[in-house]
């Protein structure tokens, strides 16, 4: 099936038709999937790309819970609508996480539950930051001393803040209600979302699934091993209910048998629709594969990464913000905050819309978010190689 039409397909599927226009964040999220989150602005804009929703409103809705930034899938943080808080919890329940570490430093897993207890009755009295929790909870706190330093691992309080979490019990908040800073205060969750969830760990996995191939489909069974960490026994237990198709025989990207019908009579829209969005949306993550995204001849398009100039076809994820039409990478962007303005690059002819585009999102950063960091130590002095690189490249 033609690469172009399937690219199409994946962007009308995630809401960047311009479809979700006008749509609340949690209907963003249940449409387009997960918003990974990693201290940057990719929450954001995944949401105002495809609805155009401001910082206040998205920050309203965290404020609210009908959305939240909590560990789910790999036990990686997520931005998830309301209706999936649990299933994202239950899924982040199998994974150790520090506590394998813990262990290797002498800690078990009765002096943690200790630990629960007293960051619990802490809480109970009002939301705390971890220094507040520290001192709330005393000696239940153990040092772990240079080894546990050398483990990254410096006291216990992690390991029991993780654990309430991925128990419903407590959640995070940040502290000025962003979520592209990382201070964050804690508090009590109630009611626990996982109150009255009853799937077993394979029947969450199956759900996931299901939402999974309704996001990104038609995706490879190794694509969906890479976002869930699951081995290819479970990941192919996980998928065995779906009844998966192949898009075409020898084919080994799947649909749900519901949608084939629906991608067989879809047509690429004639008229361009541009995007830009954050170098981690879920267009590009979910399968990990931006290559996908790209036309034949961009792959080797030499583009610039850390310290040097390489061909994009040969990195593992995309060094900067994406700029979209159709589902098809079509330029790069970054946030320069010197000159609160965006630094672009286009691998296509600059039309009226394509600048509209950036100036659309070179507006909303700049009156509302302040900056457009990648992840949590992207900063106007690292990204600034980058930038220029980016402004060179299309002098060209």
């Amino acid at each position: 099936m033609d690469q172009t039409r399937i690219r199409a397909w994946w962007a009308h599927r995630q809401g960047l038709d311009g479809s979700l226009a006008g749509k609340s964040a949690a209907e963003v999220l249940q449409r387009a999937g997960w918003a990974r989150s990693v201290g940057g602005v990719a929450p954001y804009l995944t949401l105002f790309s495809r609805a155009g929703l401001s910082r206040e409103k998205v920050d309203t809705a965290v404020a609210n819970t009908t959305i939240h930034e909590l560990p789910s899938a790999r036990n990686c943080t997520y931005v998830l609508p309301a209706s999936d808080f649990a299933l994202g919890l239950k899924l982040a329940q199998g994974f150790a996480g520090e506590m394998k570490t813990a262990e290797k430093l002498g800690v078990t897993s009765k002096e943690i539950d200790k630990l629960c207890e007293a960051v619990v009755r802490a809480l109970e009295k009002e939301p705390l930051d971890p220094d507040g929790i520290r001192k709330a909870a005393g000696k239940a706190v153990r040092n772990l001393g240079p080894e546990g330093q050398k483990k990254g691992l410096t006291t216990t309080l992690p390991v029991a803040l993780g654990k309430l979490q991925t128990s419903g019990e407590i959640r995070r908040i940040p502290v000025n209600g962003r979520l592209d800073q990382q201070r964050y205060k804690y508090t009590l969750w109630q009611p626990n979302p996982l109150r009255n969830f009853k799937l077993s760990e394979d029947q969450a996995y199956t759900e996931l699934a299901r939402r999974y191939f309704t996001w990104i489909g038609p995706a490879t069974l190794g694509e969906f091993q890479w976002f869930t960490a699951l081995g290819v026994k479970a990941a192919k237990a996980a998928l065995e209910p779906l009844k998966l198709e192949p898009i075409e025989k020898g084919d080994d990207r799947m649909l749900l048998p519901g949608d084939r019908a629906e991608l067989e009579a879809f047509r690429t829209p004639k008229d361009p629709h541009y995007s830009l969005t954050s170098g981690i949306d879920s267009l590009v993550l979910l399968r990990r594969d931006f290559k996908g995204l790209l036309d034949p001849k961009d792959l080797a398009r030499q583009v610039f990464t850390e310290k040097q100039t390489r061909p994009l076809g040969e990195l593992p994820d995309l060094p900067s913000h994406a700029i979209l039409d159709r589902g098809r990478i079509v330029g790069l962007w970054e946030y320069d905050t010197a000159s609160e303005s965006i630094a672009w690059v286009t691998f296509v002819k600059k039309d009226k819309a394509l600048q509209e585009a950036v100036l659309r999102m070179e507006q909303y950063v700049r009156e509302q978010l302040g900056d457009a960091r990648s992840f949590s130590l992207d900063s106007p002095k690292s990204r600034a190689p980058r930038v220029a690189a980016l402004r060179e490249a299309a002098a060209d």
